[in-house]
């Protein structure tokens, strides 16, 4: 087995695959080094929309935009308090380069269409990749294997090598051994967040939030430790989004993830869907509102309320995170929303609704019903309700009675979890993406990018997060030239 490579690349999610892509189309031999079976990390499960400005995209759509016009909205979408702790100079360093970012990326054969509008930003920014965020993953490496990189699954990387105050290589598991690979010119850290690590959101978030889960099961921060054990200073570790709650997910593979991601089917597909019919793009965005997105406050706020796989109700709605901590210590850490007929006609039309992606579309309590059978369902009693969910009557009876809500017919909603959507914290990092110490030094060999190295970045807002995986990746990767 070949040891010696110019670069080692730790994760082969979209910017650990942009880096190794990056650094190949600059001369460099490569690997990746992916702990699971198979390559994607928290890229492959997302919608894939890619936010940008001045683009070609927008450029043909009419849109006039600036640097300076999206670095001011991207500091909108966060509360005051976390925008506050926002690296402004390294984000509006990466804004300047995201048109390029895309640019590059269709050049590789990925189509998007938009571009799409997301409040706060004050014109459309948002590029939805076709057919979906496998399409990055699997064009990526494609691309990749063309360019003669190397790829190892299933090799957990354990520590990083050092010699001589330089990072020189890893220490990986393949097939139960330990083994070490070593890299002339540096080790990009791109392992993702830590939204699924219970030890670190413990550490920094709080002991309360530890039994929450993160929507990646992947995100266990691993590139955080690697180079937290190496020396390298973390910052905003605090930060999450989230916790929220979500529908549980689509246990088959949807419509979307069936479709294919590269070849001439998915260009047609590129071609089609900006003149497709509004009925369709409609449908298309219901089926991602009703897998994707979070059941809205308002909810709550309108009396509906929470109650857990025993029938009991549990916490005070209104009351995030409490609400989020408490579901999460409840039997299977679900919880079902029951509505009675009030609601229920409530929900089904504006301005009131179960989901939303602003200005783009609604899913109101019908298309949960039509589209999420699985967490959705009518009864003309308690008794049914409680029948199709296997729920105790005589609790859920008593849930009912110290409520208030109205009669029925029912829908029941769930189940529902709490979740970390993704993790705000990473390495700190300069403009050539080297790891940092706590001195501010740069760490000879060890760079970090996408999650493992947001250098104190607030990226939300959808599309944000991509953008810097794909462009962090893609501008590492010209540092091995």
């Amino acid at each position: 087995m070949k040891t010696e490579f110019d670069v080692i690349v730790v994760g082969g999610g979209g910017s650990g695959l942009s880096a190794a892509v990056s650094a190949a189309e600059n001369g460099a031999d490569v690997l990746i080094l992916e702990k699971h079976v198979e390559l994607g990390g928290a890229t492959g499960i997302a919608v894939g929309s890619l936010t940008a400005n001045r683009t070609q995209i927008q450029a043909k759509a009419g849109v006039i935009d600036s640097l300076d016009e999206h670095a001011e909205d991207a500091g909108k979408f966060a509360a005051p308090d976390i925008e506050a702790l926002n690296n402004s100079e390294l984000r509006r360093w990466f804004l300047d380069q995201s048109a390029d970012t895309l640019h590059w990326l269709m050049a590789m054969g990925l189509n998007f269409y938009g571009p799409n509008p997301e409040p706060p930003n004050r014109v459309p920014r948002m590029h939805n990749v076709i057919p979906g965020a496998k399409a990055y993953i699997t064009v990526l490496h494609a691309r990749f294997i063309k360019l003669g990189g190397t790829v190892i699954t299933k090799a957990p990387v354990l520590d990083l090598l050092v010699a001589d105050g330089r990072i020189t290589g890893v220490n990986a598991r393949i097939n139960g051994v330990e083994s070490a690979f070593f890299a002339k010119k540096g080790v990009v850290l791109a392992a993702g967040d830590y939204a699924n690590s219970p030890a670190l959101i413990a550490r920094f978030k709080g002991e309360q939030f530890s039994k929450i889960e993160g929507i990646s099961e992947r995100a266990r921060g691993d590139g955080h430790l690697l180079a937290e054990k190496a020396g390298a200073k973390l910052t905003n570790m605090s930060v999450t989004y989230g916790p929220e709650l979500r529908f549980i997910p689509i246990k088959k593979k949807t419509f979307q993830q069936l479709l294919p991601t590269r070849g001439p089917l998915s260009t047609l597909m590129g071609l089609i869907v900006p003149i497709m019919p509004q009925f369709l793009m409609n449908m298309m965005i219901k089926r991602l509102l009703v897998t994707w997105q979070h059941p809205e406050n308002s909810l709550f706020d309108h009396g509906a309320i929470l109650i857990n796989q025993d029938g009991d109700r549990f916490c005070q709605e209104t009351e995030s995170p409490h609400r989020e901590i408490e579901i999460a210590n409840q039997p299977g850490k679900i919880g079902y929303i029951l509505l009675d007929r009030i609601l229920t006609e409530k929900f089904s039309q504006w301005p009131n609704f179960i989901s939303t992606a602003p200005k783009i579309g609604y899913a109101y309590v019908k298309d949960y019903l039509k589209l999420r059978s699985d967490v959705a369902v009518r009864g003309s009693s308690l008794v049914s309700i409680a029948q199709k969910r296997s729920l105790p009557m005589e609790n859920l009876q008593k849930a009912y009675s110290e409520s208030n809500l109205g009669d029925g017919p029912w829908v029941l909603l769930g189940p529902v979890k709490a979740y970390f959507t993704t993790t705000e914290g990473g390495v700190v990092i300069n403009q050539n993406f080297q790891a940092l110490d706590h001195a501010g030094d740069p760490i000879p060999g060890l760079f970090a990018i996408g999650q493992n190295g947001l250098g104190g970045q607030i990226l939300w807002g959808h599309g944000l997060h991509i953008a810097w995986a794909m462009t962090s990746g893609r501008l590492v990767g010209k540092q091995f030239a």
